[in-house]
């Protein structure tokens, strides 16, 4: 059984027990998150829902185990050595 969920503008498919790297959340380490904007929920027959645009009355609770910050991207413009 598995779940497509929605947050920091990016899709997940997630199941029990898995561990998920997401944008930054507003919880405290150790403490457990609703996540409401479920897009589709897989049942144990096999059978798929599709929410439109979300499925009602699902929600996946997850517990925030670190808030980390993710590995320094370097971005520079480069400009030609003439006709700039």
């Amino acid at each position: 059984m598995y779940a497509v969920i929605k947050t920091g503008g990016k899709q997940y498919r997630v199941q029990e027990g898995d561990y998920l790297n997401v944008e930054k959340l507003n919880a405290e380490v150790n403490s457990t998150v609703e996540l409401t904007d479920v897009l589709a929920v897989s049942k144990a027959d096999g059978e798929l829902v599709v929410g439109k645009p979300v499925v009602e009355g699902a929600k996946v609770v997850a517990k925030v185990v670190a808030q980390d910050k993710a590995k320094k991207i370097i971005v520079f413009k480069y400009k030609p050595k003439k006709d700039y």
